[in-house]
């Protein structure tokens, strides 16, 4: 079981604060996101999982058809941190994901708005739908579509605050815009594609982080 105080001892600002770069990159031809995942990589995930004591369901493959589908995919039970809303997951994302939450999220959430974490609020991950937002990209399969990109709205703190991205992005409170972009930043670090209110307007209320290599960081 994931213990905050020993946690947070380990971790300071500096190392969160690392952020994905002042200049945007131009983003590389995206991978087939469709592709079935090599079970070499799979068991290479699983046994990574398995090495952060984080507790998951290894998930049938599925091809749903239309580019839609699970492969390599877990459902994620226990990481230390509760989750609320979030299904399938493909095990490289659960990977990233689950050591954002509990490396950047929850030591973030003590340090600078002064309150342990209770729960992280997901906007769901498997959804068989194309980009939404970019015109130029509406043609083409959302990372959700197979399992490969979870959306975040916000969290709860122990306290009882809540902190979500559709409220809060902007806040005028500088801890919480210092909350904001530690965990923004971190996350730009572990996945490929991270998209956030600055984005578009179809990201106003969430976080998109997508384990894709694209290294694309709004």
């Amino acid at each position: 079981m994931f213990r905050y105080p020993r946690l947070f001892g380990t971790f300071t600002l500096l190392a969160l604060l690392a952020a994905c770069g002042s200049r945007e990159r131009p983003a590389p031809p995206p991978r087939d996101s469709t592709a079935t995942v090599p079970v070499r990589q799979t068991a290479q995930c699983l046994a990574d999982l398995r090495g952060m004591n984080v507790a998951y369901r290894v998930l049938p493959d599925k091809d749903y058809g239309n580019g839609c589908g699970l492969s390599g995919a877990v459902q994620l039970v226990e990481i230390g941190v509760p989750v609320t809303g979030l299904g399938a997951v493909r095990c490289g994302e659960a990977r990233a994901f689950s050591a954002w939450v509990r490396n950047a999220v929850a030591p973030a959430a003590y340090q600078i708005l002064g309150s342990e974490l209770a729960s992280v609020q997901s906007m769901g991950s498997y959804a068989c739908r194309n980009v939404v937002g970019s015109v130029r990209n509406a043609d083409r399969r959302s990372g959700h579509a197979v399992a490969n990109a979870v959306d975040i709205g916000g969290v709860t703190l122990k306290d009882g605050r809540r902190i979500g991205v559709l409220r809060d992005w902007a806040s005028p409170d500088p801890q919480v815009q210092r909350f904001w972009t530690t965990i923004h930043d971190s996350a730009c670090r572990r996945f490929g594609t991270v998209l956030s209110p600055a984005y578009n307007a179809a990201h106003r209320d969430h976080l998109h982080l997508e384990d894709d290599g694209a290294r694309l960081c709004r």
